[in-house]
């Protein structure tokens, strides 16, 4: 396994923000023939020019991250993850991973958290949405990352880096899942969100961008961006969970919880003493390991797994 660092690149940029260490692998595709086209008549991409598989072990700060990651994605899907009807409580939740846009988390912010929902009575679905293109060399691709994660912890420029197209995806997976409920015994009503970091981003533009039932039922926000925006009067409940010492967005604040109380719409903040910047599903020995199991009951409390005919 070849050892590539990026952490040059942050600390020219970024003095503040934990220098990481990443060994990074490419890896052929994994089965995906569960997962469903959210755009099935996209023509087919040429070869050298589709998605891209690694095996990823990252240290930021205190996190030590060992991922399957995918870049250059063109052509999004939903993978389903299933409870047992037996358990099956009738709400969905599609998950969001992160990686900056430039990257997807598949694994610690993706199949990871999607297998415990369905563990736990939710179906949930893996959202793989499209990406900002990046080198496809992997020393150019890890230096175009440096660089994009030093921009994110600069005051104010989060809010710079983006990917529409991503919100497009998240918008047709919620139809889609919508439209398949009967099949999949979901309810309609109850189908919602969580993202992490860009998927966090990307939940968020989801429910502001989406109208009436297009947006998500419930959003799970997840260390992402805490500044301000214009909260709609119909914004749905909303879960928020960061860590205090995280290294990108520490210092902003909590106005994005503040927007929605203000607005008279639900929200339930969880700020963990540490854990700092892609904690996942939970670091062990913090205690954001409750994330889930708070998610669950936050989902609980507002009735939104009792079961229904």
């Amino acid at each position: 396994m070849k050892l590539l660092s990026l952490a040059l690149a942050l600390a020219i940029a970024t003095p503040a923000f934990a220098q990481p260490n990443v060994r990074m692998e490419s890896v052929p595709a994994p089965d995906q023939s569960a997962a469903i086209a959210l755009y099935p008549d996209q023509p087919v991409v040429a070869a050298g020019q589709d998605e891209q598989w690694s095996h990823m072990q990252v240290t930021i700060g205190t996190n030590a991250m060992d991922n399957i990651m995918v870049r250059n994605v063109v052509r999004p899907t939903i993978t389903p993850y299933l409870p047992d009807p037996a358990k099956a409580t009738g709400a969905a939740v599609i998950v969001a991973p992160g990686g900056a846009f430039m990257s997807l988390s598949m694994t610690g912010e993706g199949s990871d958290v999607a297998r415990w929902l369905a563990d736990h009575g939710i179906a949930a679905f893996v959202l793989k949405y499209r990406l900002n293109a990046t080198p496809r060399n992997d020393k150019a691709f890890l230096g175009a990352m440096g660089a994009r994660f030093a921009d994110a912890a600069k005051p104010g420029a989060v809010r710079t880096i983006e990917e529409p197209r991503a919100t497009q995806d998240a918008l047709k997976a919620l139809a889609i899942v919508r439209s398949r409920a009967a099949t999949w015994g979901i309810d309609p009503a109850r189908i919602g969100m969580i993202g992490f970091s860009a998927g966090a981003m990307t939940t968020l533009n989801a429910t502001l961008e989406g109208k009436g039932e297009q947006r998500p039922a419930f959003i799970g926000y997840i260390y992402g961006p805490m500044t301000q925006v214009a909260v709609p009067a119909d914004a749905p409940p909303m879960f928020n969970a960061i860590a205090m010492d995280d290294g990108l967005f520490k210092g902003q604040g909590f106005a994005l919880v503040e927007g929605w109380r203000k607005a008279g719409r639900p929200v339930e903040l969880h700020a963990y003493e540490r854990g700092d910047h892609g904690f996942g599903a939970g670091k062990p020995g913090t205690t954001t390991m409750g994330l889930m199991p708070q998610f669950f009951a936050w989902m609980e409390a507002r009735g939104l797994l009792t079961k229904r005919p």
